[in-house]
């Protein structure tokens, strides 16, 4: 008779548990906290232009760990007069808390071809708050159609 009645509690158990386990989330138990912000953030390599085609460029650049919540964005402005840049690129990045660097990537669109582009690059957190750097204005110039600049970096 114990063990009858047992049995449907034992059934419940097993299923709470099996529940648990498929719910439960062990990717966010390993996030660690948000690290410290960094006191002052620099751009210590580019910014510099990656692969780029006719209508599409890559531009990278490295700082010293910004630190703070892990979600980032690389953002881009740029335009084809140096004193309007009102076009913006960005892109999502996770931050690596282990990491001394961060390389920041965006991809800019829509571009015409053989035009000179300007452009800034700086980057914020997830709470759109800036790190507070920012590159003086650079250029670039897309090619023509059907052609591609390859600049990945070199290794070293």
């Amino acid at each position: 008779m114990i063990c009858s009645m047992n049995r449907p509690l034992l059934k419940l158990a097993i299923i709470v548990a099996a529940g648990s386990l498929l719910c439960s989330s062990p990717t966010t138990a390993q996030n660690p906290p948000p690290a410290s912000k960094a006191p002052h953030v620099e751009i210590t390599k580019g910014p510099e232009l990656e692969p780029a085609n006719s209508w599409l460029a890559i531009v990278r650049w490295t700082t010293n760990n910004p630190g703070g919540d892990d979600d980032h964005f690389a953002i881009v402005h740029y335009g084809t007069d140096p004193k309007e840049l009102s076009q913006t690129a960005k892109n999502h990045i996770r931050l690596n808390q282990g990491h001394p660097e961060t390389i920041f990537r965006a991809g800019l669109d829509h571009l015409e071809p053989e035009t000179t582009y300007y452009y800034t690059v700086t980057s914020m957190g997830y709470d759109g708050q800036s790190d507070g750097v920012e590159s003086s204005v650079n250029h670039f110039a897309t090619p023509a159609p059907g052609e591609v600049i390859n600049n990945y970096p070199q290794p070293k």
